[in-house]
């Protein structure tokens, strides 16, 4: 593959992630309205939490902690199953696209060398006289060192 046919691929990949990004949005957007069109349940939590004494008041706070804990621990399993999924499509893809990732590897290195070598030449052209002055100043320093 060449340098413009990557630059190409890239800008439909991106045009592509807009497009999705834009749906996903879009979508989320009118779920959203959906939602605040109906009417939220109200809870009047001063009522369900200290509705009695303070017993009813620690036995639901823990009943809630438990609540919490069940939903951590069964989504663990989930969340731990997409995670290994997830590394072994990445590993996958790594291995079918060794040769062609190495390639674009390649090339990217050295256009990154070849930006930094103009960039080095830019950089010492403009301050080639602060440099100068800076080495001759550590010259004239060393000498006085010396004496």
């Amino acid at each position: 593959m060449n340098l413009d046919e990557l630059k190409k691929r890239r800008e439909a990949n991106i045009l592509k992630h807009k497009q999705k990004k834009k749906a996903y949005y879009l979508k989320a957007k009118l779920s959203k309205e959906n939602e605040n069109s109906s009417k939220p349940k109200v809870i009047d939590y001063e009522k369900e939490l200290f509705s009695g004494s303070s017993i009813d008041f620690a036995s639901k706070m823990q009943e809630i902690a438990k609540k919490q804990k069940l939903h951590i621990e069964s989504r663990e399993d989930i969340i731990i199953q997409k995670m290994q999924e997830y590394k072994d499509k990445k590993q996958d893809y790594y291995n079918t696209n060794k040769k062609q990732r190495l390639q674009y590897d390649k090339e990217y290195r050295e256009s990154k060398k070849e930006d930094l070598k103009a960039y080095r030449k830019e950089y010492y052209r403009k301050n080639k006289e602060k440099i100068l002055a800076r080495q001759k100043e550590a010259r004239q320093i060393k000498k006085e060192e010396d004496k």
